[in-house]
C-alpha cells in the first residue's frame, strides 16, 4: 500500500507540486552521486535521456507520461544487464524518473543508490548520511519518517 502523504494534490492527496519537485530533485541527486560506479561506457543513452527527463519534469518541460516512459527505459537497462551494481544504478535511475509519476518512487531511488554503494563495496551508512543531508528541510520530516516506517531491508 502507498503511503497517502506522496499522493499529488491534483490526484486528491496531500502532497504540493513544490514539494513533489523537491523529492525528484533529491532523488536526482542520489542518483547522480553514484553514477561514478559505473563505467563510462556503461552509461547507455536510455539512461541519460532518463536523467535527463527528471531534471525536465522537475522544471515543468515534460509531461508525466513523457517521464515515465523515460523511467521504462532506464528500467529496461537494469533488465538487460547482468552487473549488479549496474542494475542498481539503472534501477535508481529508472526510480528517480518515475518521482514524476508517483513521489514514493524517491524512496526507491534512495534505496536502490545504496544498494548499488553496497554492491561496489563501499559504506551504505556513509552514503545514506549524504542522501540525508541532501533533504531539503520541506521534504525532510517526510523522507525521514517514510524510511523509518517502511525499514529498509535490502540494504543492511
Amino acid at each position: 500500500m502507498r503511503d497517502k502523504r506522496f499522493v499529488a494534490a491534483h490526484r486528491g492527496g496531500q502532497l504540493s507540486k513544490e514539494h513533489h519537485h523537491l523529492l525528484i530533485a533529491w532523488a536526482y541527486a542520489c542518483v547522480t552521486h553514484v553514477l561514478p560506479l559505473l563505467e563510462k561506457s556503461e552509461i547507455d543513452d536510455r539512461l541519460s535521456n532518463a536523467l535527463k527527463s527528471a531534471k525536465a519534469w522537475e522544471q515543468d518541460k515534460i509531461s508525466v507520461g513523457e517521464a515515465r516512459n523515460s523511467s521504462l527505459e532506464a528500467i529496461a537497462v537494469a533488465n538487460e544487464n547482468s552487473n549488479p551494481v549496474s542494475i542498481a544504478v539503472a534501477r535508481s535511475i529508472g526510480h528517480a524518473v518515475a518521482t514524476a509519476h508517483m513521489a514514493d518512487h524517491s524512496l526507491r531511488a534512495a534505496e536502490y543508490a545504496l544498494k548499488a554503494v553496497k554492491l561496489s563495496g563501499k559504506s551504505v551508512e556513509t552514503e545514506r548520511k549524504w542522501q540525508d543531508k541532501q533533504l531539503p528541510p520541506d521534504i525532510k520530516d517526510l523522507v525521514l519518517s517514510a524510511r523509518h516506517e517502511k525499514p529498509d531491508k535490502k540494504n543492511n
